[in-house]
């Protein structure tokens, strides 16, 4: 555990200097989502009726902006060859890398999310929901991005592989985050809030478990 804490601690620590790659996301998004009412126009209510999606959808660009360094700085400096022979399982290794990953690049995302949400005319109870949908739902993107990065890490092919990887894995949590975020706002909606947000905790639960062995899996095979 002493060992899983310290390669947490180092992977915050790489990510939050500068040129790490966490703040260039919650630069990405701030960037998303400022152009949006630009190219939506000045009518509010379509501001308001659009915000849950493109605040979820600026998220989502957002993370897999910063995924590709999860596994690719490691492998360039020849940290990827002692964590495989490391006598710590490779899953927990994965499992720790993905929480410093989402603790760096994910939470920055959802604390930025209520400032934003002003710009996209959102009242407080619609931005604290969306802001509690993507914090539910990030920790998916980060833990199944993750086996993209692998993937991309091993078949040294960079970020086009892993976009290709990633986005279709993304979209059900897209899915559903956005529409437990409309479930929460538009209070003459079909679905309650809670059925969309149970299914998009569901998600996130699976890729916590899946995205370790998966991940560990591929770097296995491509670093034999």
């Amino acid at each position: 555990m002493s060992a899983l804490g310290s390669l947490i601690r180092r992977d915050i620590q790489i990510a939050l200097r500068v040129g790490g790659g966490a703040l260039i996301g919650v630069l990405f998004f701030l960037t998303v989502v400022v152009l949006m009412p630009f190219a939506i126009g000045p009518d509010l209510n379509l501001l308001a009726r659009l915000g849950p999606a493109i605040l979820w959808l600026g998220a989502l660009l957002a993370s897999l902006l910063t995924l590709d360094r999860l596994f690719m700085a490691d492998h360039d400096d020849g940290s990827l060859d002692l964590i495989l022979m490391s006598r710590t399982p490779l899953e927990f290794t994965c499992a720790a890398k993905a929480l410093a990953h989402w603790l760096a690049a994910g939470v920055p995302l959802v604390v930025a999310t209520p400032v934003l949400g002003l710009l996209l005319n959102l009242d407080a109870s619609a931005t604290a929901a969306v802001a509690l949908t993507l914090l539910v739902g990030t920790p998916a993107l980060t833990f199944t991005g993750m086996i993209g990065a692998a993937l991309a890490v091993t078949l040294q092919r960079g970020g086009l592989l892993l976009a290709v990887l990633v986005l279709p894995l993304s979209i059900p949590v897209l899915i559903f985050g956005v529409a437990a975020s409309n479930a929460a706002i538009v209070e003459q909606g079909t679905m309650s809030f809670g059925t969309p947000f149970s299914i998009l905790c569901a998600i996130s639960l699976a890729s916590l478990v899946i995205g370790p062995f998966a991940a560990a899996a591929s770097l296995r095979h491509g670093m034999d």
